[in-house]
């Protein structure tokens, strides 16, 4: 299946600093792609170059098979971009901010009213859609900032941090809403410092670093470069020498090591299901008085590529 979206060897130097060097990757339609980078890694970079924003020193962008450096308005036809930032005018309504953008690109004047009532039922703001937007909650205001990208009904729709500052009704209509325009056949580009987003909404992820793509992959690929066992955390009351040695010996137990004078850690393959038996190991020599099962997840791996949370 040919990509929504490609690009390849994009690079952009600011001077002597190298914003972006040599970024390439591909989404097919119906592929929700997720980029993750600590601040200044070189996102917001990308993705300006992707929609035309900025131009890049090498490298170059296809949309929906359409050079973007050639045929620029053509390319950015097929681009729903909504920054992180809102780009709406608080002093029209939510309809009437939608009918703007809608003749921004183009759409007649016989067909506007009817894709403004479906993007408005399509996020959720029907009944909103006659009050002013400096009426809006902040997360009212950013589906309707989506609902503007979708006007046009784009190949691929690039969201740059779309729930930061959104109350959870609001964000779980917008990652609802999400997940039906890429069951839908849409591709989406995504970014978000919330990690259990990109989890839950991305199909693939690119980790980027220092400008570059460190990592790419699916959530278990990416998980399984840091290993796939998981830690268990015991605090043990009681003789804990003589149950340290006993936990050693369970079966499924990888690694164990003492972390304190009554705690130890041990790596195994399904700790949540080991617990039982590690409980059964110890009876009779010291209680288990709290016990924590920790999963390798994206952000583990973000922090062995990155050494930085997704913060920093």
């Amino acid at each position: 299946m040919s990509a929504t979206l490609s690009c390849h060897g994009l690079s952009k130097r600011y001077g002597d600093v190298v914003a972006v060097r040599d970024v390439g990757f591909s989404i097919a339609p119906g592929e929700a792609y997720g980029l993750l980078g600590p601040n200044g890694a070189g996102k917001t970079t990308t993705i300006s170059m992707l929609v035309g924003l900025l131009r890049p020193d090498s490298g170059g962008v296809t949309v929906g098979g359409v050079d973007l450096g050639r045929e620029p308005l053509r390319a950015k036809a097929k681009i729903g971009y909504v920054p992180q930032e809102i780009a709406l005018y608080p002093e029209l309504t939510g309809r009437e901010n939608l009918r703007f953008f809608g003749r921004l690109f183009g759409l007649p004047r016989k067909q506007l009213a009817g894709r403004v009532a479906e993007v408005l039922e399509l996020v959720g703001l029907t009944d909103r859609a006659d009050g002013k937007l400096d009426t809006y909650s902040g997360g009212m205001k950013r589906r309707i900032n989506i609902g503007a990208a979708l006007l046009h009904r784009p190949e691929i729709l690039i969201l740059d941090e779309p729930t930061v500052g959104v109350d959870p009704q609001s964000r779980k209509a917008i990652l609802d809403g999400v997940e039906h325009l890429v069951a839908e056949g849409m591709a989406l580009l995504y970014t978000s410092h919330y990690m259990e987003e990109v989890e839950r909404v991305c199909d693939r992820v690119a980790i980027i670093d220092h400008g570059q793509i460190v990592a790419e992959g699916t959530r278990q690929e990416l998980v399984a470069m840091v290993g796939s066992a998981d830690k268990i955390e015991l605090v043990l009351d009681g003789d804990v020498d003589a149950a340290f040695a006993k936990l050693r010996t369970v079966e499924g137990v990888l690694e164990a090591a003492r972390t304190g004078d009554s705690s130890v850690r041990l790596l195994a393959e399904g700790g949540r299901y080991l617990l039982p038996a590690l409980i059964t190991a110890v009876e009779g020599y010291a209680t288990v008085t709290a016990t924590e099962v920790i999963e390798p997840d994206l952000e583990a791996t973000f922090l062995h590529l990155t050494g930085s949370t997704l913060r920093d």
